[in-house]
């Protein structure tokens, strides 16, 4: 059976809700980042790469790295929508996720909570947080406006695409505890109302 590897509220999250989207059996095994079980003997076996996610496959494979896991998953469950591959479509969908996963997570949210990774010295630390809200709040901006006319960033049917933006909706919101543009304020309540998102953050204790 499919398991996830994923620590609440992580990214991993939005794999979770499309693993709740596409109904087939999983199963979720917690990684404690907190505890630094990422680098436990028994991780490194599973993601050398000391993250999550990470999702073992049928045949004991594992995959990693968000935009392939999600990836992925979608062609393999065309039936669910959730990868157009029409060309523009597509590329639109894989430019959204590509932002969410290398800019506002990466370069963003990793300046605000890890200043250390940027720089070794603690006076500079204000200063790479405020670089990491920027780059927050100028994501938040564009995706305010692909979202300005419809209802996921792909029109009328939600995509992987909206799964990523939505762990990052989640961080601000429950994290940073900051208000979110009104069209993606709007997008985080209309992915919250989704049942397989609310089983995925009960199944976290994140409801």
């Amino acid at each position: 059976m499919t398991k996830l590897f994923y620590s609440p509220g992580s990214c991993a999250l939005g794999i979770h809700v499309l693993l709740e989207e596409i109904g087939a059996p999983f199963e979720l095994a917690k990684v404690n980042l907190a505890a630094r079980e990422q680098f436990s003997a028994d991780y490194v076996k599973v993601n050398p790469k000391s993250k999550v996610p990470a999702l073992m496959r049928d045949d004991g494979s594992v995959l990693t790295e968000w935009p392939a896991i999600a990836t992925w998953l979608a062609l393999n469950h065309p039936d669910k929508g959730l990868l157009s591959l029409e060309k523009e479509q597509l590329a639109r969908t894989l430019e959204a996720v590509d932002y969410v996963c290398a800019s506002l997570h990466m370069q963003g949210f990793t300046r605000v909570w890890k200043p250390e990774a940027f720089s070794p010295n603690e006076a500079d630390h204000g200063a790479v947080k405020a670089r990491g809200q920027e780059i927050i709040d100028k994501g938040l901006i564009w995706f305010d406006g692909e979202l300005a006319s419809k209802a996921y960033l792909g029109g009328a049917q939600m995509s992987i695409a909206d799964a990523a933006l939505f762990y990052l909706e989640f961080w601000v919101a429950e994290r940073l505890k900051q208000p979110l543009p009104a069209h993606v304020g709007a997008h985080y309540a209309r992915m919250r109302a989704r049942p397989a998102v609310a089983k995925a953050l009960a199944d976290e204790g994140l409801a």
